[in-house]
């Protein structure tokens, strides 16, 4: 049981930082961009805890910005389902 727990969430943290990646070029119209999965660029130029940083003249958002602007999206839609739900 602990397994499949794992693994929900790790599936979870993957479709919030996919999406996430995915709004933050759309929304920044490709000016910004998000950090590679397995990339390390934010232990090398961010500061500890950083939700993005600056890298040759372009904004950088890391993963935990990443993560945190695609479960606000997630709740964000989720808070619109429920109220368009209970309205009718």
């Amino acid at each position: 049981m602990d397994a499949i727990l794992v693994i929900a969430l790790a599936i979870l943290e993957a479709a919030f930082i996919l999406t996430g990646k995915g709004l933050v070029r759309v929304l920044s119209l490709g000016r910004w961009r998000g950090e590679a999965l397995n990339g390390h660029e934010a232990n090398i130029h961010a500061a500890a805890g950083a939700l993005a940083f600056v890298l040759d003249g372009r904004r950088v958002v890391t993963v935990a910005g990443l993560t945190l602007a695609g479960a606000a999206f997630y709740g964000v839609l989720l808070t619109a389902v429920f109220w368009l739900a209970t309205s009718w």
